[in-house]
């Protein structure tokens, strides 16, 4: 799945968008579990949308997450 000596050959700007795509997966995580579990959040939307939108994107995080891990070197 993922070989760390693949990692270590990549040029500095394909490490740099690899960590800025960790980087983007974990606001995305981030932001789902917030929507979800935060109760009092600071605009008016319903529970019900709430949820959904934080599972889809927790979805769309995990999507990234497996296009950021098998991306192919051209």
């Amino acid at each position: 799945m993922f070989n760390f000596n693949t990692f270590k050959q990549k040029s500095p700007q394909q490490r740099f968008l690899f960590i800025l795509g960790l980087v983007m997966l974990t606001m995305y995580l981030v932001l789902g579990a917030a929507l979800i579990f935060w109760k009092d959040i600071p605009f008016e939307i319903k529970p019900t949308y709430r949820i959904l939108f934080g599972l889809l994107l927790i979805v769309y995080a995990v999507i990234r997450f497996f296009r950021l891990i098998n991306q192919k070197d051209n």
